[in-house]
Protein backbone atom coordinates (compact mmCIF):
# COMPACT_ATOMS: atom_id res chain seq x y z
CA UNK A 1 0.00 0.00 0.00
CA UNK A 2 2.55 2.42 0.65
CA UNK A 3 3.96 2.70 -3.21
CA UNK A 4 2.08 5.74 -3.94
CA UNK A 5 3.55 7.70 -0.37
CA UNK A 6 6.60 7.02 0.59
CA UNK A 7 6.94 6.39 4.60
CA UNK A 8 8.99 8.82 5.06
CA UNK A 9 6.43 11.80 3.86
CA UNK A 10 3.79 10.18 5.26
CA UNK A 11 4.78 10.28 8.73
CA UNK A 12 3.56 13.12 10.76
CA UNK A 13 5.40 15.95 10.75
CA UNK A 14 5.72 17.66 14.02
CA UNK A 15 3.62 20.33 14.93
CA UNK A 16 4.95 23.82 14.05
CA UNK A 17 4.88 26.30 17.07
CA UNK A 18 2.57 29.31 16.59
CA UNK A 19 3.90 32.40 16.85
CA UNK A 20 3.34 33.34 20.97
CA UNK A 21 3.00 37.07 22.37
CA UNK A 22 6.16 37.74 20.78
CA UNK A 23 5.22 37.78 17.48
CA UNK A 24 2.38 39.79 18.30
CA UNK A 25 4.12 42.63 19.78
CA UNK A 26 5.35 43.83 16.38
CA UNK A 27 2.10 44.30 14.47
CA UNK A 28 0.53 45.43 18.23
CA UNK A 29 3.41 48.05 18.39
CA UNK A 30 2.59 49.32 14.72
CA UNK A 31 -1.47 49.52 15.73
CA UNK A 32 -0.35 52.05 19.04
CA UNK A 33 2.28 53.88 16.99
CA UNK A 34 -0.84 55.03 14.28
CA UNK A 35 -2.87 55.37 17.16
CA UNK A 36 -0.80 58.17 19.08
CA UNK A 37 -0.05 59.74 15.62
CA UNK A 38 -2.88 59.96 13.77
CA UNK A 39 -6.24 59.10 15.30
CA UNK A 40 -5.82 60.86 18.49
CA UNK A 41 -4.21 64.80 17.75
CA UNK A 42 -7.48 64.27 14.82
CA UNK A 43 -10.01 63.20 17.36
CA UNK A 44 -8.68 66.05 19.99
CA UNK A 45 -8.51 69.11 16.85
CA UNK A 46 -12.39 67.81 16.19
CA UNK A 47 -13.54 68.21 19.74
CA UNK A 48 -11.67 71.53 20.03
CA UNK A 49 -13.30 72.76 16.89
CA UNK A 50 -16.50 71.64 18.53
CA UNK A 51 -16.15 73.69 21.60
CA UNK A 52 -15.68 76.38 19.32
CA UNK A 53 -18.33 76.60 17.29
CA UNK A 54 -20.85 75.81 20.22
CA UNK A 55 -18.97 79.15 22.52
CA UNK A 56 -19.39 81.21 19.37
CA UNK A 57 -21.50 84.12 20.34
CA UNK A 58 -23.01 87.30 18.05
CA UNK A 59 -20.51 89.66 17.63
CA UNK A 60 -17.07 87.37 17.94
CA UNK A 61 -15.16 87.57 15.31
CA UNK A 62 -14.04 84.45 12.99
CA UNK A 63 -12.50 83.31 9.87
CA UNK A 64 -14.11 80.71 7.42
CA UNK A 65 -12.41 77.77 6.54
CA UNK A 66 -12.34 80.01 2.64
CA UNK A 67 -10.46 82.68 4.57
CA UNK A 68 -13.27 85.25 5.35
CA UNK A 69 -12.64 87.46 8.17
CA UNK A 70 -16.13 88.79 9.25
CA UNK A 71 -18.12 89.73 12.69
CA UNK A 72 -21.37 87.09 13.42
CA UNK A 73 -23.92 89.20 13.51
CA UNK A 74 -26.58 86.52 14.02
CA UNK A 75 -26.58 82.75 14.93
CA UNK A 76 -28.82 79.72 14.59
CA UNK A 77 -28.50 76.06 14.87
CA UNK A 78 -26.96 75.57 11.75
CA UNK A 79 -26.18 78.73 10.09
CA UNK A 80 -24.14 81.73 11.08
CA UNK A 81 -24.69 85.63 9.54
CA UNK A 82 -21.33 87.56 9.08
CA UNK A 83 -20.73 91.13 8.34
CA UNK A 84 -17.55 91.20 6.48
CA UNK A 85 -17.69 94.66 5.31
CA UNK A 86 -20.20 97.38 6.30
CA UNK A 87 -23.51 96.47 5.68
CA UNK A 88 -22.22 93.77 3.57
CA UNK A 89 -23.56 90.00 5.04
CA UNK A 90 -22.87 86.71 3.98
CA UNK A 91 -24.63 83.75 5.92
CA UNK A 92 -22.28 80.71 5.43
CA UNK A 93 -22.98 76.97 7.69
CA UNK A 94 -21.89 76.96 10.59
CA UNK A 95 -19.60 74.23 10.82
CA UNK A 96 -17.49 76.43 8.04
CA UNK A 97 -15.97 78.85 10.59
CA UNK A 98 -12.66 77.82 11.04
CA UNK A 99 -11.22 80.29 13.52
CA UNK A 100 -12.38 82.57 16.04
CA UNK A 101 -9.82 85.90 16.03
CA UNK A 102 -9.52 88.05 19.00
CA UNK A 103 -11.43 90.88 20.18
CA UNK A 104 -10.22 94.23 17.55
CA UNK A 105 -9.39 92.12 14.59
CA UNK A 106 -12.07 93.04 12.52
CA UNK A 107 -12.16 96.60 13.37
CA UNK A 108 -8.74 97.05 12.41
CA UNK A 109 -8.84 95.21 9.20
CA UNK A 110 -11.67 97.05 8.18
CA UNK A 111 -9.74 100.25 8.81
CA UNK A 112 -7.18 99.49 7.16
CA UNK A 113 -9.13 98.46 4.30
CA UNK A 114 -11.06 102.41 4.31
CA UNK A 115 -7.78 103.77 4.32
CA UNK A 116 -6.65 102.17 0.71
Amino acid sequence: MSFFISDAVAAAAPAAQSPGIEGMLFPLGILVFFYFLFLRPQSKRAKEKKEMIAAMTKGSEVVTSGGILGKVVDLDENFVKLEVCENTFIQVQRHSIDTMMPKGTYKAITKKVAKV
